[in-house]
């Protein structure tokens, strides 16, 4: 009798996302290891992708290193990845600046789309709530892969959370139980 294979996942992480659903709820910082054991649920652990972009050290070069620090620790935990796009800063009408991360969601959509196809994974869990993934999740879907969204209600897509297969929802419960104390 063949003895079953353990299922492989794959996490991807909107850090933009995540860092302002989890700020909704209270909660500044997270043990990324605690995340991942909640996750995984007896699962095969592939790998974790982490996508964000640095800030402007010329905006606050305090906030820069800190940030800098945060990638860095992250890196430390075994199968993590962090994939750092771009910050752009646009100057508004009234002289004020904003910051957009740019580049980040094609990162994500591309490793998304090339695990499935190098049959990296058996599942993908993806922690955002930007439906602008949608098109990959139903690629990665096509190639027989499962898509799991974990979500927060503050910043989720119903239109994400029905095109995947399964969703989880972390409120605030969850949330505080994975905090960084």
């Amino acid at each position: 009798m063949a003895e079953k294979k353990q299922e492989r996942i794959s996490i991807f992480i909107d850090g933009s996302n995540l860092y302002y659903s989890l700020k909704d709820l209270g909660v500044a910082k997270i043990d990324f290891q605690k995340l991942v054991d909640l996750l995984k649920k007896g699962r095969l652990l592939v790998s974790v992708f982490y996508y964000n972009a640095p800030l402007d050290i010329s905006v606050d070069a305090k906030k820069y290193w800190e940030q800098q620090k945060f990638f860095d620790a992250l890196r430390r935990i075994p199968g993590f990845n962090v994939i750092l796009a771009r910050m752009r800063k646009h100057k508004r009408e009234n002289g004020t600046f904003v910051f957009e991360v740019k580049g980040d969601d094609i990162y994500f959509a591309t490793d998304l789309v090339s695990g499935a196809y190098e049959d990296l994974y058996d599942t993908a869990l993806i922690v955002s709530g930007d439906e602008d993934f949608v098109p990959a999740i139903r690629k990665v879907q096509k190639l027989g892969k499962k898509v799991e969204n974990i979500y927060f209600w503050s910043t989720s897509s119903n239109y994400l959370k029905k095109t995947c297969n399964t969703s989880f929802c972390i409120d605030k419960k969850i949330a505080k139980s994975i905090e960084l104390k």
